[in-house]
């Protein structure tokens, strides 16, 4: 039998949060000057895995990400700002939160987008690997680490559906 391996201690969510601060280039913009989307979602990826690894703290893949709407265009010169932070720590996995805005010329600021990415924790072998358990501090953390299983629930309960509909 293979010998279970034990859980680092838990983190508080505060070593994860980060935040990750890009210029709209030319380079990352459409013929009509607005962002790409698909140099979003990378730096999307990115902040998560950022936070992520903060709190792993070793090598992480990213296993999906729900679903992702662009709310508001963002303009080349315009500045991104990307926080995210650990919702929830599984025994292999985890949930990141990213949020992203905008702030324009003037300072003002837009919210662009949200998404959820799931990371699972590697080894050099690229086997999953026991991750530490998160310690939310604030009632919003509290409600993120609920809410966080809860959508855990779903995207597995989906995975099955998926599963069973490709064996029929």
């Amino acid at each position: 039998m293979e010998q279970e391996l034990s859980l680092p201690p838990a983190r508080p969510v505060s070593e994860s949060q980060s935040e990750m601060i890009q210029m709209v280039l030319p380079n990352d913009a459409n013929p009509l000057g607005a962002l790409l989307g698909g140099t979003l979602m990378h730096w999307i990826d990115l902040a998560g895995a950022l936070a992520g690894h903060r709190h792993t703290r070793t090598p992480l893949v990213t296993a999906s990400i729900d679903s992702l709407s662009f709310l508001v265009p963002v303009q080349v010169g315009e500045i991104v700002i990307l926080k995210s932070s650990v919702n929830r720590a599984f025994r292999t996995s985890l949930e990141v939160g990213v949020k992203v805005w905008m702030e324009a010329f003037s300072g003002e600021r837009k919210h662009v987008s949200s998404a959820y990415l799931t990371f699972v924790s590697i080894d050099r072998a690229f086997r999953p690997q026991p991750i530490p358990g998160i310690l939310p501090e604030t009632e919003e953390q509290k409600r993120r680490y609920q809410e966080a299983g809860r959508r855990r629930e779903i995207r597995q309960a989906e995975m099955a559906r998926k599963k069973a509909a490709k064996g029929r």
